[in-house]
């Protein structure tokens, strides 16, 4: 079963704009799949076939001659010394949508793309597949709880029960398992974590112990909707306090986890500064941590994190797939306890949102948001409770319960 991606308009639209265009995330979210179907037109060059990957580094001058462009360079990452050289064509042929890259590391990580490529390169990160995709949902616009957006998403809503929500939220959103439902879940996952580790981990950085490292992934996947605590990490996995900081940014740089950062500015003294940590997909947390049904995850401990977790990770997904990199989301805490648990900055207003996993909200749910309202030159937006109830209702003045639905 193919799903239709919602970011092939944005890959589209890139090519129009740039000579190059780079997809990047995590392992098996479908960027082979998407750029095979965006990009037929091209040829295609797998730089995991190790006899291209020597002719990409070894003989990166002539690899375009054997392999002209319009084409397609999956796994990229590989030969970050192809970067000069698609530089090279670009500004010799000036022409658009001549190269399509993939790679299943952050652009950033990958030497020479800034310093070649500026100005010449798009660049779109691929998350997995979203509620809209796995429905076949064609709403496209990023998540804003405005009376505007919940007018055009009353039309294309997901039609998606409270049970189905737990059974999603357990299986995770790779492609591959969501076409396959039949697929053995653990196996899955332990053939990911084993290929993750193999094949990026090593690119990324030397990792001695990687029985450890699986650790530390196991751990964090248990801190996910929780603030970022690098020290506690490091104590329970036994390594040192940098370890644990290096081996956190493999994990964001494999797309994996996802650092959102808390909302201040030069007012907002009392802000903490530590970001929150969610892994970006909830099946790979379950695995990693042992829930392994969808039965026992709705009802354990850890019950309200992943809910969290996954309604965070569907509004990433929504920005993510329109091409939006710098996403303009937060949270906010300060000293004194209290926090919303999502902010939106859009147009100069700020827009609360909380996630509660029940299904009956309440007032009380965003009684918090006034405390936007206290912080100078902060004007507030509307807000809500996104949720398992059935309807779009308002709790409070502008601020509504938000059906899990309408994300």
């Amino acid at each position: 079963m193919y799903y239709k991606r919602h970011a092939d308009e944005a890959i589209h639209k890139l090519s129009t704009m740039f000579g190059a265009v780079l997809v990047t995330g995590a392992r098996q979210v479908g960027k082979t799949t998407l750029l095979k179907d965006v990009a037929g037109h091209a040829g295609y060059v797998t730089l995991d076939d190790k006899i291209q990957l020597v002719s990409a580094v070894e003989q990166s001058g002539t690899f375009f001659k054997d392999n002209p462009p319009p084409v397609f360079v999956d796994e990229v990452q590989h030969a970050p010394n192809l970067f000069p050289q698609i530089k090279i064509i670009l500004d010799r042929e000036k022409k658009k949508g001549q190269f399509f890259l993939s790679g299943s590391q952050q652009f950033k990580m990958m030497k020479n793309v800034s310093e070649s490529l500026a100005g010449r390169l798009g660049i779109i990160s691929l998350p997995g597949i979203s509620l809209r995709e796995m429905y076949s949902v064609s709403f496209n616009e990023p998540f804003l709880p405005t009376d505007e957006y919940f007018k055009n998403r009353e039309n294309n809503k997901t039609d998606v029960s409270y049970s189905d929500i737990w059974n999603i939220i357990h299986m995770g959103s790779f492609p591959e398992l969501c076409a396959n439902p039949d697929f053995d879940w653990r196996m899955f996952f332990a053939a990911y974590v084993a290929a993750y580790i193999e094949r990026d981990v090593r690119d990324l950085a030397q990792v001695g112990d990687e029985i450890k490292f699986t650790q530390f992934m196991t751990v964090a996947a248990s801190c996910t909707g929780q603030l970022l605590n690098l020290a506690s990490l490091a104590r329970d996995v036994g390594i040192s306090q940098p370890t644990a900081e290096r081996w956190l940014s493999i994990l964001v740089a494999s797309n994996l986890v996802y650092l959102l950062r808390p909302y201040h500015n030069n007012i907002t003294k009392r802000t903490v500064k530590t970001p929150k940590l969610y892994f970006l997909d909830t099946g790979l947390a379950a695995y990693l941590t042992r829930w392994n049904t969808p039965e026992v995850l709705r009802n354990g401990a850890m019950a309200g994190a992943f809910f969290e977790t996954f309604v965070i990770g569907e509004i990433i997904k929504s920005y993510a797939n329109k091409g939006i990199l710098d996403l303009p989301i937060y949270f906010y805490r300060d000293r004194d306890g209290n926090e919303i648990d999502l902010l939106i900055a859009d147009s100069g207003l700020l827009y609360p949102i909380e996630i509660k996993k029940h299904a009956d909200p309440s007032k009380s749910d965003v009684m918090k948001f006034s405390i936007l309202d206290k912080i100078p030159n902060v004007k507030r937006g509307q807000g809500g409770v996104v949720c398992l109830y059935d309807n779009l209702t308002t709790l409070h003045e502008c601020d509504k319960a938000i059906p899990i639905t309408y994300l």
